[in-house]
């Protein structure tokens, strides 16, 4: 895929006002983590995580999107009439029907004339929507879109711990679990333009994708009757089969941008945690020091992470005029997006 008038305008993101540290998971688990004789400190050992966020559990996807959404609009030179479309691109939505795009255009109060739909790909959704909106703006179909994502882990968190203390749980049958207890929440949005219109802002120049379908039943989820959240995940062979998923799409991507890794000023990576950062960057023998992580204090946030982290690098300001970018995504599926930015 190559870009030659799309602009990321604006990026903002929302902070959900509950933390929920990997100490106080394993007090929770104490008894658990007794009868089957684990270490405590063994979750953030094995992670890096520190502590992820949490929305309360009745908290609607859509409204954390259209947070952030407000906050990207906040900070925008464009007027909410002259949106053309909205979408929101989370692994979480309000409900099967309507979109719940339409919650979050409701919310904001843009204009009538905007497209709203829902984009979902896992943990890899915002990143798609980056490319279709791309797409549609290269083609002339629109001028400016705004794309939200709002994600609320907290009703997973609540039933893993509920089937952790569990006592007919083994060492081997609470390995499936554990992914879950990386998740977080979050909210972001991204307001994408033609170029012209936001010439100093960061351009999106390729995108390079690769699917692993054979994968797809590594790492399942869905709702339960009561609309909890529920996951299961062979986080090994998840592992194993997303770094050799990302070495194919690396390679294509650094023939299709024409970057080596040399070449690249900043990674910004889907936050999973310490051991797939560390195994992604062994594997394309890309510079650790080079990474920007947001994991220790946020989790794993499903699509938020990626657009998340972008936000905040550049917020701290460690992303200069001139730097080129990469964003490396990956969802369950399995499939791996890579984006080209320039600065």
């Amino acid at each position: 895929m190559q870009f030659q008038n799309v602009a990321i305008e604006t990026l903002a993101y929302d902070t959900p006002p509950e933390k929920l540290s990997s100490d106080d998971i394993e007090d929770y688990l104490s008894e658990t983590y007794t009868r089957l004789k684990l270490p405590k400190g063994r979750l953030e050992l094995m992670t890096g995580i520190q502590e992820r966020r949490f929305y309360p559990v009745d908290t609607l996807p859509s409204v954390i999107s259209a947070r952030a959404g407000r906050a990207a609009l906040q900070k925008s030179r464009f007027e909410r009439d002259e949106f053309d479309l909205v979408v929101h691109a989370a692994v979480c939505r309000d409900r099967m029907e309507p979109a719940t795009a339409s919650y979050v255009h409701g919310q904001l109060k843009l204009s009538p004339q905007a497209q709203i739909w829902d984009l979902s790909n896992a943990c890899l959704g915002f990143l798609n929507a980056i490319t279709l909106v791309g797409g549609m703006i290269e083609s002339g179909q629109i001028k400016r879109a705004l794309i939200c994502s709002g994600e609320n882990g907290k009703s997973l968190m609540d039933w893993t711990l509920n089937e952790l203390g569990k006592p007919e749980q083994t060492r081997k049958s609470v390995k499936p679990y554990f992914a879950n207890l990386t998740i977080g929440a979050g909210g972001v949005a991204a307001v994408l333009c033609r170029s012209d219109l936001a010439p100093e802002c960061p351009r999106v120049v390729t995108g390079t994708v690769r699917t692993d379908s054979a994968s797809n039943l590594l790492c399942e989820g869905g709702s339960s009757g009561q609309g909890e959240l529920q996951m299961l995940t062979d986080s090994e062979e998840l592992l194993r089969a997303g770094i050799q998923l990302a070495q194919s799409t690396w390679s294509a991507f650094t023939e299709e941008s024409g970057w080596s890794g040399a070449d690249i000023d900043r990674f910004i990576c889907h936050q999973v945690g310490s051991a797939h950062r560390r195994q992604l960057f062994d594997s394309l023998e890309l510079d650790l020091n080079k990474d920007y992580i947001t994991y220790p204090t946020w989790g794993n946030v499903g699509s938020v992470s990626c657009p998340l982290t972008l936000a905040k690098a550049i917020e701290e300001g460690v992303i200069d005029s001139g730097n080129k970018v990469a964003l490396l995504g990956i969802g369950s599926g399995l499939s791996c997006l890579m984006l080209a930015l320039e600065f």
